[in-house]
């Protein structure tokens, strides 16, 4: 058994989440937030059988895309940084971030 935690981007998380539904996946969803962008996303944990991996990887795949975002870095208190230092910057965003861990024992109460 394996235990894979899933990060996407909130844009994807309900696509993803029909996804496993119609797959007969089961996950637990948690909402969280990234340090970079600080923007909203959803964490995906499932617990599944070592033979049902690669089908999760695909769904995870196929339902979180990047895309590209324009940014504006936080204001820095170092006045010796030129103005353009707070211009929006496009910054690729998006995807998933995916952990896969061995189980050694499953209890359900």
């Amino acid at each position: 058994m394996k235990m894979i935690t899933a990060i996407v981007q909130d844009k994807d998380a309900n696509r993803l989440g029909m996804a496993f539904i119609k797959a007969d996946v089961r996950a637990t969803r948690t909402a969280s937030s990234g340090g970079f962008l600080r923007s909203g996303n959803t964490t995906f944990t499932i617990g599944i059988d070592d033979e049902r991996v690669d089908e999760v990887l695909d769904i995870i795949k196929s339902t979180s895309h990047t895309r590209k975002q324009f940014m504006t870095p936080a204001a820095s208190l170092d006045v010796s940084l030129e103005s353009t230092a707070s211009m929006p910057v496009e910054v690729q965003v998006g995807g998933a971030t995916v952990f896969i861990q061995n189980i050694e024992a499953f209890h359900h109460f």
